[in-house]
């Protein structure tokens, strides 16, 4: 991405506003389908996320890029990072990690209990952040949040894109599902690498009530300015395609059921071979996104009921 932003194309519709390089070439819609894994606990998936990790660090050398997944999906793998961090058992991997975050609710103070920074911080721990190479978050609190964005989307270009994208599965109506905060009916493109929308009260309080499930400490201003958020800043559709790897991972169906059926119909609709209308599928249900990406994995529980 060159860093003179006026080279960004700025797609708008309804209220959502997309981002994107000239020149991108279109992605051919090939259906590679899903192949869950279903592993007994949280505890394995975590295991299972780390590991990909590990054959990602021993396949290349150099920086490894990753979009750390909020909320319950990885924590458990975030706690194995923080352990690792304490122990020194890793530290030259650390060293080699460029780790950015996914999706953010905004505006919205940086140090709100309810952004996933603070979640990341109190999880992975202090040691982490001071052993990995950097750590770059969506900026909630900029004054101009497209600028903010953008300045983001330049650091992750010119550090080659994401080696592993870390990502989760959120419930919509409908059946339909987001990836990141990629709304059904916003617009989302296959060459739009990223995206502000307006806040919906679904994802709104989906991102609460995970926070609540997920342990996180929380309090009332917090809470209230949460609330208050207008708009999400998101990754789109094409950093989930040129991501190298992408590993999803859904373990809290207990506390969102709604999740069996959202992902139940990702894993059994199959994108049309008629272009137009695969990207009318994609709109109205943005979780079937990872189907394109021919490299993923997705780690699931037993209560996913697949």
């Amino acid at each position: 991405m060159s860093t003179n932003s006026t080279q960004l194309i700025k797609d708008e519709a309804n209220g959502n506003s997309w981002l994107s390089l000239p020149g991108e070439t279109e992605v051919t819609i090939h259906d590679c389908g899903i192949k869950p894994t279903v592993l007994e606990t949280e505890a394995d998936v975590g295991k299972a996320m780390l590991n990909e990790l590990l054959d990602t660090a021993a396949s290349k050398e150099g920086d490894i890029n990753i979009a750390l997944l909020g909320g319950r999906g990885a924590q458990q793998l975030h706690r194995l990072l923080g352990k690792l961090a304490r122990s020194g058992e890793r530290d030259e991997l650390l060293a080699r990690l460029n780790v950015f975050t996914q999706d953010a609710l905004a505006p919205m103070s940086m140090g709100n209990c309810f952004s996933f920074v603070r979640d990341f911080e109190r999880i992975l721990g202090d040691e982490f952040f001071h052993k990995i190479k950097s750590f770059t978050p969506m900026r909630t609190d900029a004054a101009d949040l497209e600028a903010g964005l953008v300045e983001y989307l330049q650091k992750l270009e010119s550090l080659g894109g994401l080696d592993i994208f870390f990502i989760g599965h959120g419930p919509e109506e409908n059946q339909a599902s987001h990836l990141a905060y990629i709304k059904p009916y916003s617009g989302a493109q296959q060459h739009h690498v990223a995206g502000i929308i307006p806040i919906s009260s679904s994802i709104l309080e989906h991102h609460i009530s995970k926070f609540k499930a997920g342990g996180s400490e929380v309090n009332a201003a917090d809470e209230a300015e949460c609330r208050a958020a207008q708009y999400i800043l998101t990754l789109g559709p094409a950093a989930i395609l040129q991501a190298k790897k992408v590993v999803q991972s859904v373990v809290d169906a207990d506390s969102a059921p709604a999740k069996v059926k959202t992902y139940a119909k990702v894993l059994n609709t199959r994108l049309s071979d008629n272009k137009s209308e695969a990207l009318q599928q994609l709109n109205e249900n943005p979780g079937l996104w990872i189907r394109l990406h021919p490299n993923s994995k997705s780690f699931v529980l037993p209560n996913l009921g697949v």
